[in-house]
């Protein structure tokens, strides 16, 4: 018998909380299948011979592909946000060092602020995005915002 994951809502949660992401190493498949999946075909991203003519010097992984990999689903965390979670509202990011193929990367998230919204169901829970290559460099600083619900009877008050 599988045992219940326990749920988490928005009054569960207080800012600097973190939680950690999953690790992943990217490998050239990995960055074909991103070019193929959003029909970006430029060349930074997989043509070695473009890419030596760049400050980069070799092939680039793709931003948007970075910003997937901080996806809050491909967490634990969000098997305990299965009963709460409504949708992400907003998502933003910078990036702050290339990611090149066989680079390994990591996510870490932490409870920036939590906005409560007196007489609703649900408030919104803006998370700090970090991801962090094998050398705990950071390669992408963002932010996502989730509209999360408050437990079924729960008094909501002023804002964290």
């Amino acid at each position: 018998m599988q045992q219940a994951i326990e749920q988490l809502f928005l009054e569960d949660f207080s800012t600097a909380q973190t939680f950690p992401g999953p690790s992943r190493n990217i490998s050239k498949a990995d960055v074909l299948s991103f070019a193929a999946l959003t029909g970006d075909k430029h060349p930074l991203h997989y043509n070695d011979d473009y890419a030596k003519s760049t400050r980069f010097g070799r092939p680039i992984v793709h931003g948007l592909h970075l910003m997937a990999l901080t996806a809050l689903g491909a967490t634990q965390l969000s098997r305990q946000l299965t009963a709460s979670m409504i949708a992400l509202l907003e998502q933003q990011a910078s990036f702050k060092k290339p990611v090149f193929e066989d680079d390994t990367v990591r996510s870490q998230f932490e409870i920036e602020r939590i906005e409560h919204r007196p007489g609703r169901v649900w408030g919104k829970l803006r998370i700090k995005v970090r991801l962090l290559n094998q050398r705990d460099e950071i390669v992408l600083a963002g932010q996502h915002v989730y509209a999360i619900r408050y437990r079924a009877g729960a008094k909501v008050q002023g804002n964290a």
